[in-house]
């Protein structure tokens, strides 16, 4: 386990290869799962100032989830996720070419909102908890992402370099490069 800046990271971040080649998989871990993805409680309030704009790209089933439960559930340990559709797909789901996507992301990329998706969504599969007073950052192994391991050994694409933008995202453009020189130390 590396720790940088105080974050723990997981060896698996360096040591499994990735690429989520999403034609394969169609999205699957929008749509598969016991709880909605993880949010941040300012992500909360970022969703509800920007759910005009979200909603012009939910399917209708979604945007009644949200209607009578909210924009942010809760999972079986009580912290915040996103709504699910009848505790299945998630509510902020859109299809194209039977793929699932993110009407975050999708409205993001319009131009409509600066929100792009819930961190937790962009650094999937890499997961966020709670050690103690420290963060760790851990990839969650699923059966749905056999292709991404498969693709990412392939092409030698490690794990944290699938998810550089998202890391950057959370913890900032020098943090990453801490963790690739550390990284590199270690490969070398």
């Amino acid at each position: 386990m590396l720790i940088i800046d105080d974050i723990m990271v997981s060896d698996d971040l360096y040591l499994v290869k990735f690429l989520c080649p999403i034609e394969k998989c169609l999205g699957a871990c929008c749509v598969e799962g016991d709880a909605g993805a993880p949010l941040e409680e300012e992500e909360i309030s970022q969703m509800e100032d920007y759910l005009n704009e979200i909603m012009e790209y939910m399917i209708p089933e979604g945007i009644e989830a949200v209607k009578q439960n909210g924009i942010f559930d809760y999972d079986a340990d009580g912290n915040y996720v996103t709504p699910l559709i009848h505790g299945g797909d998630c509510a902020f789901i859109n299809f194209t070419d039977d793929i699932a996507w993110c009407s975050i992301e999708k409205a993001y990329e319009e131009g409509k909102i600066s929100f792009r998706k819930p961190v937790s969504c962009h650094l999937y599969p890499g997961r966020l908890t709670k050690i103690g007073e420290n963060e760790a950052v851990n990839y969650h192994k699923w059966q749905i992402c056999n292709f991404a391991l498969d693709e990412g050994t392939r092409k030698g694409i490690p794990l944290y370099v699938f998810l550089k933008d998202a890391l950057i995202r959370k913890y900032s453009e020098s943090w990453y490069n801490k963790l690739a020189e550390e990284i590199g130390k270690i490969e070398n």
